[in-house]
């Protein structure tokens, strides 16, 4: 079934402000197939967009903005297996500091049904990222690098080839997933090369769903991110989904931040804030 997501502006409420190259996303499990390839086109063909506001209210905060495409094969193919085979298009764009970065990852993703009920998901995703340093932004902290000072009131571009790869095992109440980014550690780049190579980013991604009654249903998600340059990332949200219509969340992400969620089911469209 072909599903329209808009998640309007997800507000974080942080204590701390370090490593603002990541991507912190408190509705990350309505993201998955960023995160994990193997994860497209999991919940069908549908159409995601996010806005993310880290500090609002203060200048030069963090903002990133997210498009998501997912197209089950199934749906353009008659006698098909639906969710066999599906693929996607993720567009992210994020300026923190001095950095302006956008990345293009294109995945795909297939199924193997291990079970009546339970399958294993396997994808691969090839993303192109493009980050620009505008040397007029730069804090007294990263003009004393010497790789980024040479760059003082001036503008550098540079352009980074890498791969994802990722694994799930799925069932109509939960699933378990595990991804890795940059497996080539950005070795394909081009342009002004002010960043050293990527690290490999390992992600755990895991979600449970249940439904009480005919009206109340229970989902909860955790993710864990670790790489050898930033701190370990873990994460989770509760949410209660009420008459298959509203629903009202909250999560924490662990040493850093806590997030409150509220959202509306349309027949074809869920709008979160």
């Amino acid at each position: 079934m072909k599903r329209l997501y808009i998640l309007a502006i997800c507000l974080l409420f942080a204590f701390e402000g370090f490593a603002q190259s990541r991507k912190y996303v408190s509705q990350f499990s309505h993201m998955q197939s960023y995160f994990n390839p193997a994860l497209t086109g999991y919940e069908g063909s549908n159409v995601r967009g996010l806005i993310r506001n880290q500090w609002a209210g203060f200048e030069g905060a963090p903002m990133t903005y997210i498009g998501s495409l997912e197209f089950d094969i199934a749906d353009f193919s008659n006698g098909a297996d639906p969710n066999k085979n599906a693929v996607g298009l993720n567009i992210i764009h994020d300026q923190y500091g001095a950095f302006v970065e956008t990345e293009l990852i294109a995945s795909y993703a297939s199924r193997i049904q291990l079970a009546e009920k339970t399958s294993l998901r396997l994808g691969v995703g090839v993303n192109y990222n493009t980050v620009r340093l505008d040397g007029n932004n730069l804090t007294t902290e990263q003009s004393n690098d010497p790789k980024i000072a040479q760059y003082l009131n001036g503008f550098a571009n540079m352009q980074v080839l890498d791969f994802n790869i990722g694994m799930a095992l799925t069932h109509p109440n939960y699933y378990i997933s595990y991804a890795v980014h940059n497996v080539n550690q950005g070795a394909i780049n081009s342009g002004d090369i002010f960043m050293e190579r990527k690290p490999l980013v390992g992600i755990v991604q895991a979600g449970y769903r249940n439904d009480f009654t005919e009206n109340l249903t229970l989902a909860t998600n955790f993710m864990y991110r670790g790489q050898t340059d930033l701190p370990t990332n873990v994460e989770f949200n509760l949410k209660v989904l009420m008459m298959e219509k509203i629903w009202v969340g909250a999560g924490h992400r662990i040493d850093y931040a806590n997030n409150f969620q509220l959202g509306v089911l349309l027949p074809i469209m869920r709008i979160g804030y």
